[in-house]
């Protein structure tokens, strides 16, 4: 695919509940291979929502999405097409983790690998250990989700989701649920990510993660994109009077 060529390209995006709640009303983004998107924005606009269309996790009421070149999620007569090639190219992080209770860390990123792609479980326990000790913690291969602190089972679910080999990282308010000591560790693990040029999209509502990751930031509210542009812009010189109202706001609450 060509450099200038867009990773995903999402155009006239539509998505309401039961027809009354609409969320996603005309939604229109292309991000390049090489970007890091951060979207922020007031609750309610759209920004979860989005992240789960991009995964094919919620149905649209009509555009497209395409990814890599290749129709990726569209709509026709109330039914939504997803291809479900293109939907292992993607993985996602969520907010809760997601981790399967039963599972020791180390079966937890086995499991799929050997599930979707038939791997043997010896060539995925290798590559497994290989993301543990990146993300230092080799020593908590054999322990469960339970024996964990909140950051160490943000980073497991970070690893579970590289075992797939994505093409794009979707990070959903992944450090929301942390304590303050515990953000920093898990935001380490996807600055790493950026550094080695992985395609992401993410949502937070911090902005100091979000201008030290962000390639674009995008502010969402309403369902639509409001202010697209570099972190330094949107963030510290926002164009658009909602954008800056939210900013202050959300500087102020958190100094």
């Amino acid at each position: 695919m060509p450099d200038s060529a867009p990773l995903v390209r999402i155009e006239g995006l539509h998505k309401s509940y039961g027809g009354v709640v609409k969320v996603l009303q005309g939604l229109d983004i292309e991000m390049k291979a090489g970007d890091r998107v951060v979207v922020i924005g007031p609750s309610g606009g759209g920004k979860s929502t989005l992240l789960r269309v991009l995964m094919g996790l919620e149905k649209i009421d009509s555009g497209s999405v395409s990814f890599a070149g290749k129709s990726y999620i569209s709509a026709d007569g109330g039914r939504t097409a997803i291809d479900a090639k293109v939907r292992r190219s993607i993985g996602m992080v969520f907010q809760h983790y997601t981790l399967f209770p039963h599972l020791s860390v180390l079966g937890n990123l086995v499991l799929a690998p050997m599930k979707v792609r038939g791997e043997k479980r010896a060539a995925a326990e290798e590559r497994a250990m290989a993301l543990l000790t990146r993300f230092g913690l080799a020593q908590k291969a054999r322990s469960y989700p339970a024996q964990l602190s909140g950051g160490q089972k943000q980073r497991v679910a970070i690893a579970r989701a590289l075992m797939l080999d994505p093409k794009l990282m979707l990070f959903d308010e992944v450090t929301s649920a942390l304590d303050p000591e515990l953000v920093a560790e898990v935001e380490q693990v996807i600055l790493q990510l950026a550094q080695q040029q992985m395609p992401m999209v993410i949502v937070t509502h911090d902005m100091w993660f979000a201008r030290n990751i962000a390639s674009r930031v995008i502010f969402c509210a309403g369902g639509v994109v409001v202010e697209d542009g570099p972190p330094e812009q949107v963030l510290g010189s926002p164009k658009g009077e909602r954008t800056r109202e939210f900013i202050e706001r959300v500087f102020h609450i958190r100094h």
